[in-house]
């Protein structure tokens, strides 16, 4: 009998072995498949550099780069190099603040005069008396971009280290006329994310960053991400800015090992520096963050229609995006002067994807991060 079950266990150890052993071997083949097509299209498009990130059904994760992280050194790119990911940290902002919400700090649908009604400033905000928090978090308050107006751009240049305070950035708006009427169309802004980080702190006396890290980036393992409040990084890939575009530096966004601008102003409109599998991961993590109730989720998910992409559609934090055959994508992509980054989950797929590339030139990525992602999740797909 002792000798019978013996058997058993040896066959079944067998079998799981072989399964595992099938398993690696098609995840190698399909590394390789990927690996050729991230090598042919920086071949092809001639953007310096790009790193990709899957997180499988299985659990599996795979990590891939092609290109360069620093031209003029020939520095090869690697996964482990870090980009900063411009708006995708509204993901870790909003999470932090769902948090919030979960303690009874705040409602969705409270108007933010409640909480500013001490400020001097209030009326001096378009749409002060008719904004909502949730409102702010899906970009439909009628604020426009504060980097664009005024002298900003111009202070930045004259002093690329100083800081800014998110009073200071959003004050740009005062007396100035709304996009639209609150709450009837789509309008997307930092601006947005700005205000809604300095009322939270304001009434919960604590610190975005400090939620964000404890409750997020730790329990998550996201390792790779931490706040872009300095000038110097570990891995940073060396970023490439096009010219002409609306920031007042052009060409490599590092030099002699530092940002040629502070980051820190970017705060709740994006504010992380993060690699291609911390996105992937934390989109599926964002998708279903179980920290807050199920209706919650079902709230972030809902999107209003959003001017971003033929159909995509913007939730609480997440962009939310057509995927072909695959159903909508959840995440968020992001861009800061010299880089461009994804993260997305396809919840029919339960595949995690996330993407960065070290220039935000579109004459050399020539499509959208979320169009490579969708071809990249195809030639997973069709894995043999």
């Amino acid at each position: 009998m002792k000798r019978f079950y013996w058997s058993l266990l040896l066959l079944f150890l067998w079998s799981h072995l072989a399964v595992e052993a099938q398993t690696t071997a098609k995840t190698s083949a399909l590394k390789k498949r990927l690996q050729a097509r991230l090598d042919s299209l920086q071949k092809a498009n001639g953007f310096p550099g790009v790193t990709f990130a899957a997180v499988l059904p299985t659990g599996e994760v795979i990590q891939l780069a092609a290109g360069l992280a620093d031209s003029s050194r020939k520095e090869p790119m690697k996964p482990s190099h870090r980009m900063l990911s411009g708006s995708n940290g509204k993901t870790l902002f909003l999470a932090s603040a769902l948090l919030l919400e979960k303690q009874g700090v705040f409602r969705l649908d409270d108007k933010i005069e409640q909480y500013l009604a001490a400020e001097p400033w209030l009326d001096r905000l378009p749409n002060a008396r008719t904004i909502t928090l949730r409102m702010l978090m899906n970009h439909t308050s009628g604020l426009e971009e504060y980097y664009e107006l005024g002298d900003f751009m111009q202070k930045v240049q004259q002093d690329p280290a100083r800081t800014f305070t998110p009073l200071e950035c959003f004050s740009y708006l005062f007396d100035r006329k709304p996009l639209f009427p609150a709450g009837t169309s789509f309008g997307y802004a930092d601006t947005n994310y700005l205000l809604l980080g300095y009322i939270l702190e304001k009434i919960s006396g604590k610190k975005l960053y400090d939620i964000a890290r404890e409750q997020i980036i730790k329990p998550y393992q996201l390792t790779r991400t931490e706040p872009s409040v300095k000038q110097s990084f570990r891995d940073l890939a060396v970023g490439y800015s096009r010219a002409g575009g609306p920031f007042p530096f052009s060409g490599a966004m590092v030099q002699n090992g530092k940002l040629v601008f502070n980051p820190q102003f970017e705060w709740a409109g994006g504010g992380f520096v993060s690699n291609a599998l911390n996105l992937a991961s934390w989109a599926k993590g964002y998708y279903h963050f179980q920290p807050v109730s199920e209706d919650i989720r079902t709230q972030m998910r809902q999107g209003v229609k959003a001017n971003t992409g033929k159909d995509h559609l913007y939730g609480l934090g997440m962009q939310i995006r057509p995927g072909d055959r695959f159903g909508y994508g959840y995440g968020h992509s992001g861009w800061f002067p010299g880089y461009i980054s994804d993260g997305e989950y396809f919840p029919e797929l339960d595949l995690a994807l996330g993407i960065q590339f070290n220039t935000d030139d579109l004459r050399f990525l020539k499509k959208s991060t979320h169009t490579y992602l969708l071809e990249l999740a195809q030639l997973i797909v069709s894995q043999p």
